[in-house]
């Protein structure tokens, strides 16, 4: 893609979010809420890795395995374990990471379990949060019994920060995919009856996650004999981040929905997180560091309540974007690659999705087709959260062609 089109395609989709948040009263976060309105306390099955200092090792290692406490396990799942893996983190600096391991009731075939790599969408950056020690919502559930169902091993990676020491770094495609690919290492070489072949799996954030891994797949995993095949993607935000850095005081003065001031709150706790040497808190106005600072430390749900009524401008004394730098490492830390990519994309988008509207998904396609990327587009008359359920007509067949 040129540069005259790309800035095109830029400025179209400032003007379609900005007209979103304008018309419709704003973009919902890409958030996987929980069935309820509260966060249960965290269950760790007996691996409770928060602040865990011991070695690491190379990425990939396993360190820790144990049996995953029923009560955070999935109906569908013959046996589950939560795992303590090596991977790196936004630094590129050895760190850890948890995450589930789900093995179906099918008997294991000659080989193992062929695996997916399920990428969570958001739940919140703090500890209590993490996916491996909190109940699935329903959705997951059936949607995760389903690949189940289907005979493959589900490995569902925390993404390193997450229930281990340090941020989890929001949106950041780099440090998710290498959790995710280091999840799938890290259950091969974990005795389990797994086999070498492998595709990803992912929703919203986790779909952000999921491209940044396939992307990036075949050169994290090389040398460890493993086999990725493809990957399917739903509700994948992208090109957020030329909306993210024009965020100040004439931001759009409006009343937001809650989800797209969690998300936001949740993008500049990762942020910051990962670029202290930028300073971005610096254009934050009080209200805005409190928003900050409640992101790092409340789930979903409770961040959701904190965040409803509140207004993005009001978070800010100067434009995001007066920060020297502050564009090109918002790009660095959050885009979704539309090239480079080795096998097969699916991608699944909802039409009436408000969390994550079209214009972000159809850009994304756009730009692949144009650098001629083995990508698929199928669009469901569903919101957000419907297309995962409602993509599977489509992607089961899909993942079954590119594992066989």
């Amino acid at each position: 893609m040129s540069r005259t089109s790309h800035s095109a395609l830029r400025r179209s989709l400032v003007t379609l979010a900005i007209a979103a948040v304008t018309v419709c009263g704003g973009v919902a976060a890409p958030m996987a809420h929980a069935d309820d309105d509260t966060t249960p306390d965290p269950t760790w099955s007996g691996l409770d890795a928060r602040d865990y200092s011991g070695p690491i090792g190379r990425h990939g290692s396993v360190i820790a395995k144990t049996p995953l406490a029923d009560s955070v396990s999935l109906p569908a799942a013959r046996s589950a374990y939560r795992i303590l893996y090596a991977s790196t983190d936004v630094h590129g600096e050895p760190a850890v990471s948890t995450g589930a391991v789900f093995l179906p009731r099918k008997p294991a075939p000659r080989g193992g379990y062929k695996m997916i790599a399920w990428a969570h969408g958001t739940v919140g950056l703090a500890d209590d949060c993490t996916p491996s020690a909190q109940p699935r919502t329903d959705r997951d559930a059936a949607y995760l019994g389903h690949w189940l169902d289907q005979g493959y091993a589900i490995v569902a990676t925390d993404y390193v920060g997450l229930g281990t020491p340090s941020l989890m770094s929001y949106l950041s495609g780099e440090a998710q995919a290498t959790s995710t690919v280091d999840a799938v290492i890290a259950t091969r070489r974990s005795g389990l009856p797994v086999s070498r072949t492998w595709a990803i799996v992912g929703q919203s954030q986790g779909a952000s996650a999921a491209l940044n891994a396939a992307r990036r797949a075949t050169a994290i995993s090389r040398g460890t004999g493993l086999d990725y095949r493809g990957v399917v993607a739903t509700g994948t935000p992208a090109n957020i981040e030329h909306i993210v850095w024009q965020a100040g005081p004439l931001f759009p003065p409006v009343v937001l929905p809650a989800g797209l001031n969690s998300y936001a709150a949740y993008i500049m706790a990762g942020f910051d997180d990962a670029r202290p040497d930028l300073h971005a808190d610096r254009v934050l106005s009080g209200e805005g560091r409190a928003m900050v600072k409640k992101a790092r430390t409340l789930c979903g749900p409770e961040l959701h309540e904190e965040a409803e009524g509140a207004r993005i401008n009001r978070w800010f004394t100067r434009p995001l974007a007066s920060v020297p730098g502050v564009q090109g490492a918002l790009v660095d830390y959050m885009s979704t690659p539309y090239s480079g990519y080795d096998r097969p994309i699916f991608m699944g988008q909802g039409v009436t999705d408000i969390d994550v509207p079209m214009p972000s998904a159809l850009s994304l396609y756009a730009q692949m087709k144009a650098a001629g990327q083995p990508v698929q587009l199928h669009m469901y008359p569903t919101d957000h959260s419907g297309t995962v359920l409602a993509s599977m007509k489509d992607s089961t067949p899909f993942l079954a062609r590119i594992l066989r």
